[in-house]
C-alpha cells in the first residue's frame, strides 16, 4: 500500500514532491526544540488544486499530513510525523489583490507576515497583526495558531483580522469562502472553525485580511515603575485616557530587562536607575503631535501620582526603535543561553505579578543558577516565561519546569496557551485550561470533519 501511495503521489505532484533523505533538514522540525523527524514525503504545492489532490490521496491511503508554514511555531505543531507527509505552503506565496475601497487584502497562505505589512503600508493602509518573527512566519501559520503579538490590545488576535478563507478539507474538498464584507451573517461563520485549529481540521490556502487606516505616526515611551501595582495603575490610566490610540502596552520584569541589557552591548539602557518593572507604551493616531502630547500628559500625571518613577519619550523613529530593541531582543536567546523552556501563557492581569513572583522564586529555589525571564503583552493578559538552567547544559529538566509553570498558571485561573497553540508540547496539559465537556466537543468536531484522522494527527487532541 505504501508503494502504491508513493507512486500515486509522484503521478499527481511530480517535481513538487521529495522523499526520505532528499527532504531538506529545515522541513524536519519547527522551533519547538524537539528531535527532528524525516517524513515519508515532503510536498511543496504551488496551487490549491495540488493541495486538494494531496489530501485526497492521503485520505484514501490513511496517511497523516502535517501542514507547515514558516516553521516558527514553539509547540511542535509543524513537526512532521514519521511515515507521514509534510505539506509545506512555502510556494503558495503572494498577494492576489489589495482592495483599497473595502480595505482588504487577499493573500496566499505561505506569504510572510512582513511582506503583508509592507504591502499594506505601500497601499496607504495598515495591517494590525505584528510579531517579532514577521519576516519568518507566514500568514497561514499565524491564522492556524490564532497568533497575537504586540498590538493585540488595540487590534485583537489574528482572527479579528480575517474576513474570509479558502480551505482544503481532509478529503480534498476545496471550500472557497473569500468573503470581503464586514457584515455577512448568512449561516455559520465557518472560518472560525479553522482559525486557531492548528491545521487539524483543514489547510488554509488563502485569506481575505481586514486592513486598517494607517496611523500617521507612532509615539513610544519607556517607563520605570516601582512594582506591579503601580504598573496596573498606569495601565488603567492609559486605557481610560488613550482609548483606541493605545497600540501596545508591553511589560518587562527586571529578570528580563537586566539580563538582556547586561548581555547585549548593542542595547541602550534608556533609564539610568533600576526599577521594579519596565513598561513600553506605544500610541498611534492620525496626528503625530497629538500622539506625543497625549503621551506626555499621561506620563506627567503618572509621575506626579507616583505610578511611574522615571520615563523617556522617543523624539524620533530611531529613538523609538532603540526603546523597542530591548523587548524585541528575544531573537538573541540562542546566543545568550543554552536550550530554553519557553512559555506563552494567559493570566488575569490583576494576578500576573504574584504568579511571576511565585514562578521565579520557585525556579531559583529548585535550581539556584536558573535563568528565568519574564515579560509580555500584559495589556492583553499574555505573559511569556523563558527558562534555562546553565549548570545542566543540554539536559534541561523541561518536564519539571513545565509542570511548575503550568501548575501555577492553572491555579491562578489562567490558560496554558495565549498565542502559540497547543501542538505536541502542551497537549498533556490542555485539561488545565479546558473542561471535559469542551474537550469532548472538540473531539466530535475533529471526528466529523476528519474521520480518518489524517490532518496533524496527534496534535492538540488524542483521538
Amino acid at each position: 500500500m505504501r508503494e502504491d501511495f508513493i507512486q500515486s503521489l509522484n503521478e499527481e505532484l511530480g517535481a513538487d514532491v521529495l522523499f526520505g533523505a532528499d527532504i531538506p533538514a529545515r522541513f524536519r522540525n519547527d522551533w519547538a526544540g524537539l528531535e527532528p523527524v524525516t517524513p515519508l514525503a515532503l510536498v511543496r504545492p504551488r496551487t490549491t488544486e495540488q493541495i486538494s489532490a494531496t489530501l485526497r490521496l492521503c485520505d484514501r491511503f490513511k496517511i497523516s499530513v502535517v501542514p507547515q508554514g514558516g516553521l516558527t511555531g514553539l509547540a511542535g505543531g509543524a513537526r512532521p510525523i514519521e511515515g507521514g507527509v509534510a505539506l509545506s505552503l512555502d510556494r503558495m506565496n503572494g498577494i492576489d489583490e489589495i482592495d483599497p475601497v473595502m480595505a482588504t487584502m487577499t493573500v496566499q497562505a505561505g506569504t510572510p507576515l512582513g511582506v503583508i505589512q509592507r504591502a499594506a503600508e505601500e497601499a496607504g493602509l495598515f495591517f494590525g497583526l505584528d510579531l517579532g518573527a514577521s519576516d519568518s512566519c507566514v500568514i497561514g501559520g499565524n491564522l492556524s495558531t490564532n497568533a497575537g503579538g504586540n498590538r493585540v490590545i488595540r487590534f485583537g488576535m489574528a482572527r479579528e483580522h480575517v474576513l474570509g478563507l479558502e480551505v482544503v478539507l481532509p478529503d480534498g474538498t476545496i471550500v472557497r469562502s473569500l468573503n470581503k464584507m464586514l457584515k455577512n451573517n448568512a449561516g455559520y461563520d465557518l472560518k472560525q472553525l479553522f482559525i486557531g485549529s492548528e491545521g487539524t481540521l483543514g489547510i488554509i490556502t488563502r485569506a481575505v485580511l481586514r486592513l486598517q487606516a494607517k496611523p500617521a505616526a507612532l509615539a513610544s515611551a519607556l517607563c520605570g515603575c516601582s512594582g506591579f501595582p503601580a504598573m496596573l495603575e498606569l495601565l488603567k490610566s492609559a486605557r481610560l485616557r488613550m482609548g483606541s490610540a493605545l497600540i501596545a502596552f508591553e511589560v518587562m520584569w527586571p529578570s528580563f530587562y537586566d539580563f538582556m541589557t547586561g548581555n547585549l552591548p548593542e542595547l541602550r539602557r534608556a533609564l539610568s536607575e533600576p526599577h521594579g518593572i519596565y513598561v513600553l507604551i506605544e500610541a498611534g493616531g492620525r496626528d503625530a503631535d497629538e500622539n506625543r502630547t497625549m503621551l506626555e500628559h499621561i506620563l506627567s500625571d503618572a509621575l506626579e501620582e507616583g505610578w511611574v518613577s522615571d520615563a523617556v519619550l522617543s523624539s524620533s523613529e530611531r529613538e523609538a526603535r532603540e526603546l523597542w530593541a530591548v523587548r524585541d531582543s528575544v531573537s538573541e536567546y540562542g546566543r545568550l543561553m543554552g536550550p530554553q523552556t519557553a512559555f506563552d501563557v494567559g493570566l488575569p492581569t490583576s494576578v500576573a505579578g504574584s504568579v511571576v513572583s511565585e514562578i521565579e522564586a520557585a525556579m531559583k529555589n529548585r535550581w539556584p543558577d536558573a535563568i528565568a525571564l519574564s515579560y509580555g503583552h500584559i495589556g492583553d493578559s499574555n505573559l511569556h516565561f523563558v527558562c534555562n538552567i546553565p549548570s545542566l547544559g543540554n539536559s534541561q529538566p523541561h518536564k519539571e519546569i513545565t509542570e511548575l509553570v503550568f501548575t501555577a498558571v492553572g491555579r491562578a485561573g489562567g490558560t496554558i496557551s495565549a498565542e502559540h497553540g497547543i501542538g505536541l508540547l502542551k497537549k498533556p496539559y490542555l485539561k488545565l485550561s479546558r473542561t471535559p465537556e469542551e474537550l469532548a466537543l472538540m473531539e466530535r468536531i475533529k471526528r466529523a470533519i476528519d474521520p480518518n484522522n489524517i490532518l496533524n494527527t496527534g496534535k492538540v487532541l488524542t483521538i
